[in-house]
Parts: C-alpha cells; sequence; structure tokens
C-alpha cells in the first residue's frame, strides 16, 4: 500500500499523527547523522576528547533506539 493510500484509509486524524511520527523520525535521523560526522570529526583530530567522543557514541546510540521504537 502507497503512503498516500495509507493515509486516505487512516482517515484525516490518524493522518496527521502518522505524518507527525514520521516528520520527528527524519528529524531525529538528520541528529543522528550529524553526530555521526562529529564523531567521525573528533576521532580523526589530534587532540582526541574520548570522554566526548563516547557521549557523542551514547547519544547516538539513543536517537538510533528512539528511531527504531517509533518506526512503523
Amino acid at each position: 500500500m502507497t503512503d498516500r493510500l495509507f493515509c486516505v484509509a487512516l482517515g484525516y486524524r490518524q493522518m496527521e499523527e502518522y505524518m507527525s511520527v514520521i516528520s520527528h523520525i527524519n528529524e531525529l535521523q538528520k541528529k543522528h547523522d550529524e553526530l555521526s560526522l562529529k564523531v567521525e570529526k573528533a576521532q580523526k583530530s589530534p587532540r582526541l576528547d574520548d570522554f566526548a567522543v563516547v557521549a557523542m557514541k551514547k547519544q547516538k546510540l539513543r536517537l538510533k533506539e528512539e528511531i527504531s521504537r517509533l518506526s512503523p
């Protein structure tokens, strides 16, 4: 079933909720991707801050878990 047909079958209110969740997932994915780039950059830095890298990796994991939880 295409997204459009799925939304029509759901009804207007459910469609709004579905689109809101999809939008939220997209924002979480964007944050995850940005963190990936920051981690790569930090790991290439001669002044590697292990604690900062670990913190970013934990944040990435939390984002990934939230994305998985919300994904249809």
